[in-house]
């Protein structure tokens, strides 16, 4: 499996799934969010940093003006927006690819922008928003450790019982 594909239904789901990215979240690791205004990319962010126990007093906001936001958990959740960017030559003049390889998790709205400055071992995920408001959560494992970590969340979201 490279990829998977699911439906969150509500926020309880996006809850759920963040917290479970946050709690599998290692030191180096990096999650491209993709999807149009709305989709639920920063709700999910806010789901991961509970996951990585992000203190409740930080609170997780989009960082589309500032472009990054760094908060204190498990390990430093590195929270970026790419969405005022116009493509890698300003991620990489703004020095923010160092954040990639630093110790933290790095979470990325709009991570296209960066383009092959991302490493492959990441985690995309693309989220769309379905008629009835659910999110469609599409899936890219690359290359690295991720399927193995999120197999058994795959496992039972696939038999019903996410």
């Amino acid at each position: 499996m490279e990829s998977f594909v699911f439906v969150l239904k509500n926020l309880e789901e996006t809850e759920m799934f963040g917290r479970h990215l946050g709690t599998q979240a290692r030191p180096g690791d990096i999650i491209c969010l993709s999807g149009d205004l709305g989709a639920g990319k920063t709700a999910l962010t806010q789901k991961i940093a509970k996951g990585l126990g992000v203190p409740d007093s930080c609170y997780v906001t989009s960082p589309s003006f500032s472009i990054l936001q760094e908060y204190p958990g498990r390990i430093p959740l590195y929270h970026m927006d790419f969405y005022r960017l116009g493509d890698e030559t300003e991620v990489e003049d703004l020095g923010f690819e160092e954040f990639f390889y630093l110790s933290g998790l790095t979470v990325i709205e709009w991570s296209e922008r960066a383009g092959a400055l991302i490493p492959a071992t990441r985690l995309f995920i693309r989220l769309t928003i379905n008629d009835d408001l659910s999110r469609r959560v599409e899936i890219d494992f690359g290359c690295g450790t991720w399927q193995e970590r999120l197999h058994h969340f795959c496992e039972a979201v696939s038999a019903g019982r996410g």
